[in-house]
């Protein structure tokens, strides 16, 4: 379940750091600089936000499964959460996860 959690916590990271620095300069910055078709300005931050929708929600649901599972304190689970929410910050919910993995394996 661990392993699984920070592959999503990790995907979620980099689909936040695609719609920001890149979905969403599409729509709003480039067309300021060159004629962008109206299909792919909306349907870039369309799709990377679905994307990234679908594993904010996976990553949610995943979290709360270990919190159960794992008995975690409710400070972690606070901090996973508010950490997701920034993105450069959200590949430490990766990185501590490892550590709890690696933990395990001792």
């Amino acid at each position: 379940m661990l392993r699984i959690f920070r592959q999503v916590a990790l995907w979620e990271a980099i689909s936040t750091i695609f719609l920001f620095f890149v979905a969403m300069p599409i729509k709003y910055v480039l067309p300021r600089f060159m004629e962008v078709p109206d299909d792919i300005r909306l349907g870039t931050v369309r799709v990377a936000g679905s994307i990234h929708g679908f594993l904010v929600v996976i990553f949610v649901v995943l979290l709360i499964t270990c919190w159960q599972s794992y008995h975690w304190k409710f400070k972690r689970v606070v901090m996973y959460f508010a950490a997701s929410l920034i993105p450069i910050v959200s590949f430490w919910v990766e990185r501590d996860v490892l550590k709890i993995i690696n933990k395990e394996k001792i």
